[in-house]
């Protein structure tokens, strides 16, 4: 029960919320990227639930992660027959917890900060490729009432170079997702180391 009361209080209810509504907002402020599927744009949600991951814990960032995807359906609904969503929902599980399971390990210094993003990238990276491959595409295809092969003949209009599921992976998934990640991993601890200087955060808790 006391470690219940430690995980919320009023601080982090209102931290968290903050930091969910703030996601919701970026995930739908979206940016095509050239040369990539229509469906592949770049948004910087993951920034607040990377620093609420940091600042309280996986819990909290857990819950910005769905709040986020709840607000964009709410209000702008889904371009991806809900398939671009249940991926967001099931890439939540290699997103936060690796991270916390190394910055924890690793006595949340800058170090274990730097360290556990440089093995999440990869790891969310395969992670992409496998979900793209067996789950999402598949998914996709189906919604939109085609063959696979059709999705990815829609991704050819754009790049030319990708022909099959194989050149779809290597050419778009990979690139993308090292690109998109990439970004919001560097913005999210730029700004929560930011914050830590400033006295905000003290040993991983929002003051």
């Amino acid at each position: 029960m006391n470690e219940k009361k430690k995980i919320w209080t009023t601080q982090t209810l209102i931290t968290t919320a903050m930091l969910a509504a703030l996601a919701g907002v970026l995930m739908s402020l979206e940016i095509p990227v050239p040369m990539m599927p229509p469906f592949y744009k770049v948004d910087f949600s993951d920034v607040p639930s990377l620093i609420a991951l940091f600042m309280m814990g996986p819990v909290q960032a857990v819950c910005v992660e769905v709040i986020k995807i709840l607000i964009k359906l709410v209000t702008i609904g889904t371009s991806s027959a809900f398939v671009g969503d249940l991926a967001n929902l099931i890439a939540i599980v290699m997103y936060i917890f690796p991270l916390w399971f190394i910055y924890k390990k690793m006595g949340k210094t800058k170090k274990a900060g730097i360290v556990s993003l440089c093995v999440s990238v990869p790891l969310r990276v395969a992670f992409a490729c496998f979900c793209n491959a067996c789950i999402t595409l598949p998914l996709y295809a189906k919604a939109m009432e085609m063959p696979l092969d059709g999705v990815i003949q829609i991704v050819a209009a754009v790049n030319p170079a990708i022909q099959d599921l194989t050149s779809f992976i290597i050419l778009a998934t990979i690139p993308f997702n090292f690109l998109k990640i990439g970004i919001n991993y560097f913005v999210g601890f730029l700004l929560f180391e930011r914050l830590r200087k400033l006295n905000f955060v003290k040993q991983g808790i929002m003051l």
